[in-house]
């Protein structure tokens, strides 16, 4: 009687414990879940010329500069590629030079409270580092002009250990604008499939993390909520592509800014941010290496560009969605560049 006793105690506390156990893992993915949700945005990019209009994701960080506090973003160079302008000066020797100068994108954050969506808040951003898809990394950082926007910024996963790469088969979640802005804050799982991919010899994390066009730019992350790469390439069926954060840290520290990456490193001012060159090494001279037509084209085949390019005459991407043949995945005005 006594050993069935303690051996039904001994159940009922190792249920309660599961229970526990259960029920601390479920709030702890769903704080990893908001803020995640948090620190997410869409990108929309508007040509001022009426050139094109695409909309893709974004990761804010948040840093102190000067005493106040500022967000910055994180996105895809291709997702405001076409904001770039490059005109033509003289300078003081009265020798020609050409300035590339970007439109300011917009920045667009939902507001939601306990799982309902209340509003969304709009910002313009200064596009302060930028390279591009076609001969660069794919990357850029945004400061956005409103001071204290942000209250939370993404952790980046820097490790010293095995050249910051995360293990095959690891889980993962993406947060990013499925579909534009409609889709925006849209969490997906996945793992990493594959490491070390590369296109165009350029390196490339594997993910089967589910994206759309609107994903580009968008963070990937472990389960702790650390920030492990940006999305920028697919090709669906579960097939995309990430930069992870060791070729971001690359190029961080190529172009002084690790303070993007890591909060530890000491911040530069609002000056020294202005002095910053936009692109690496302005326009392309003929020194400067440029990719082979072979790679040019393994780049613009599979896997695609993920930005969102409304129809043209249309502002409203659910009223496209509306207008698909049912069981069509992408309407053809939703282009994968």
């Amino acid at each position: 009687m006594n050993m069935r006793f303690t051996t039904l105690l001994v159940a009922s506390l190792t249920f309660l414990s599961l229970a526990s156990f259960a029920d601390e893992a479920s709030k702890n993915l769903r704080k990893v879940a908001d803020h995640l949700q948090d620190i997410s945005v869409t990108i929309k990019a508007e040509s001022p010329s009426g050139y094109g209009s695409s909309e893709g994701s974004g990761t804010m960080i948040v840093r102190e500069v000067n005493g106040e506090k500022i967000t910055f973003v994180w996105t895809a160079g291709h997702v405001i590629d076409h904001l770039r302008n490059v005109r033509t000066v003289i300078n003081e020797s009265g020798q020609p030079v050409k300035v590339v100068e970007f439109a300011d994108p917009t920045i667009v954050k939902e507001l939601v409270e306990k799982g309902r969506r209340v509003g969304e808040m709009k910002m313009d951003a200064r596009v302060i580092k930028f390279s591009d898809a076609d001969d660069g990394e794919d990357l850029a950082v945004l400061m956005v002009r409103a001071r204290d926007y942000a209250k939370s910024g993404a952790e980046f996963r820097l490790e010293k250990e095995d050249d910051n790469i995360v293990p095959i088969g690891t889980q993962l979640f993406h947060v990013g604008s499925l579909l534009g802005q409609m889709g925006a804050n849209s969490m997906t799982t996945g793992i990493i499939s594959q490491v070390g991919r590369t296109l165009g010899k350029v390196e490339y994390d594997q993910t089967t993390v589910t994206a759309f066009p609107g994903s580009s730019g968008g963070g990937v992350y472990l389960t702790d909520g650390r920030y492990v790469g940006m999305l920028v390439r697919g090709a669906g069926e579960g097939f995309n592509l990430i930069v992870p954060v060791r070729r971001m840290e690359r190029w961080a520290k190529k172009h002084n800014i690790m303070w993007a990456l890591d909060s530890k490193v000491k911040m530069p001012s609002f000056d020294e941010i202005d002095e910053l060159p936009v692109e690496a090494a302005g326009l392309p001279t003929k020194s400067k290496k440029t990719k082979s037509d072979k790679e040019k084209t393994a780049l613009k085949d599979m896997p695609f560009l993920i930005k969102v390019i409304p129809a043209e005459g249309s502002s409203d991407l659910e009223t496209e969605l509306d207008k698909r043949p049912t069981g069509q995945t992408l309407s053809p005005k939703l282009e994968l560049r």
